[in-house]
């Protein structure tokens, strides 16, 4: 009787006992590690580790019982096919892996469609079943390809045309001229991507969602206008009348849109005379979604700014609230609110002018001198400071409350005025307040006071920020 150890399938066993439970053991800190990191490669780990080995070892093991290194019994070879199944999913994982677990981002691997390698892995797996049933069940594949062949053919060229707008689009997936959230011009629609697959691309319009299909791109021409180089800009094409000077109209057009929420500051704002009256504008701003409502906004603060300034937009230069009637009555409001003497203001009128702004519209530019002193006569009227955090707000005026004190000392106000809401309001030229206060000394020291007081607050309101701000009313 020969000595176990001396059989020829000994080795093989003695190697699977021991062998078999070591793997798994590094196996399983292998894989804590990578899932510790959320590596990819912790898929085909724990494929390997849970299905691969231990069925390959019950192959083997199988093999061994049946005396036998082929697979000629019908429960090895189930066990086979299983066995090279499983091999086939783990390099499938593992090439996955490989190529697109940390695709660099612009790299043709980060870009290829998701659809492409789920075809090649198809067509891998057919062909790697093809073979396991040619090898386990001594299949004969040789005429199965090439019935699968003639029938591809045929069915190619039925399909050939809609076949092909598929490959047209998965083309255009491939190159990726654009992506989720740029902007595009196609010629017959403009806007938002907001869903990319492989037959269309969906758009939001602002009025719904537009379905272009893939070829349709690909066979056309489009813009993508969130790669322009540089800012995006707004535009806008307006007319004043023949008698403005283009300068004047120049530098209003120019002051506005410079005070746009929606500025992309460090671009030029560029502004032109067209002749017959006609100016344009080009307005940087961050990208295309913000261009509609960049444009609206300077227009409706254009009409406000052109009647302020005299000048006669769309040839209107009429200005609803200039009437002799509404100045009297503000000069009155004027006066009962400092609490002056009843003595005779007719000199008054000529130095004040009743001006109109619109909502957000900055009244008052920080760190520069006021011009004039106002009177909020209807409105709100909203003072900031501006920090390293931005611009943050201190105190909200109403009605019959003043703004632009540094006007009385010529110094610099480090706040700013913005209208919060559509605001009227009184400006009264320094040289009237001098004359006021040159006749009402206490009215200085009130100004005074406020300006204290305003200047206080503003400080409050940043205390938290740790910053130490000077600000006036």
């Amino acid at each position: 009787m020969s000595q176990i150890w001396n059989e020829p399938w000994f080795g093989l066993a003695l190697t699977i006992a021991i062998g078999l439970p070591v793997l798994l053991v590094i196996l399983t800190e292998v894989l804590a590690s990578l899932v510790r990191r959320g590596h990819p490669a912790a898929k085909p780990v724990r494929l390997l580790r849970n299905l691969v080995l231990p069925v390959g070892a019950l192959f083997a093991l199988l093999s061994l019982a049946s005396n036998t290194t082929g697979v000629e019994l019908t429960w090895v070879r189930v066990v086979a096919t299983l066995f090279g199944f499983l091999v086939i999913l783990l390099l499938l994982s593992s090439v996955n892996v490989v190529l697109f677990g940390n695709p660099k981002e612009g790299s043709w691997r980060e870009r290829l469609p998701s659809i492409f390698i789920d075809l090649a892995r198809l067509g891998l797996i057919l062909v790697g079943l093809a073979l396991l049933f040619s090898w386990v069940w001594d299949a004969d594949i040789g005429g199965l390809i090439t019935a699968l062949g003639v029938t591809s053919i045929v069915v190619g060229l039925a399909l050939q045309n809609a076949v092909g707008s598929v490959i047209s689009g998965l083309l255009l997936l491939f190159e990726q001229p654009f992506k989720i959230g740029d902007w595009l011009d196609t010629g017959k629609v403009q806007g938002r991507v907001v869903e990319v697959n492989w037959r269309a691309v969906h758009i939001d319009t602002g009025n719904g969602i537009q379905i272009v299909p893939n070829a349709s791109l690909a066979d056309s021409s489009f813009t993508n206008l969130s790669q322009a180089p540089g800012a995006f800009r707004a535009t806008a094409t307006v007319k004043f009348s023949t008698d403005d000077p283009p300068h004047e109209v120049l530098d209003l057009m120019h002051h506005v849109a410079s005070g746009l929420p929606n500025l992309k500051r460090g671009e030029s704002i560029e502004a032109s005379y067209a002749g017959n009256a006609s100016f344009s504008i080009s307005i940087p701003v961050a990208g295309p979604s913000e261009a509609p409502n960049a444009t609206a906004l300077f227009l409706a603060w254009l009409w406000y700014a052109a009647r302020r300034s005299g000048l006669a937009l769309d040839g209107d230069a009429t200005d609803p609230i200039q009437t002799p009637e509404r100045l009297d009555a503000a000069i009155d409001t004027l006066t009962q609110v400092l609490r002056l003497k009843s003595d005779d203001y007719d000199w008054l009128a000529p130095l004040c002018r009743l001006e109109q702004y619109g909502h957000g519209e900055v009244l008052h530019v920080s760190n520069t001198v006021p011009d004039a002193f106002r009177f909020i006569l209807d409105g709100k009227v909203r003072l900031s400071v501006p920090t390293e955090w931005g611009d943050v707000s201190y105190l909200a005026l109403g009605d019959n409350e003043f703004f632009g004190l540094m006007a009385l000392s010529r110094e610099v106000d480090r706040g700013s005025a913005i209208a919060d809401g559509t605001t009227t309001v009184l400006r009264i030229s320094t040289s009237a307040v001098d004359r006021l206060i040159s006749s009402n000394p206490a009215l200085a020291r009130s100004i005074g006071t406020v300006v204290d007081a305003r200047t206080q607050s503003a400080r409050e309101a940043v205390a938290a920020l740790g910053i130490d701000v000077q600000a006036e009313g």
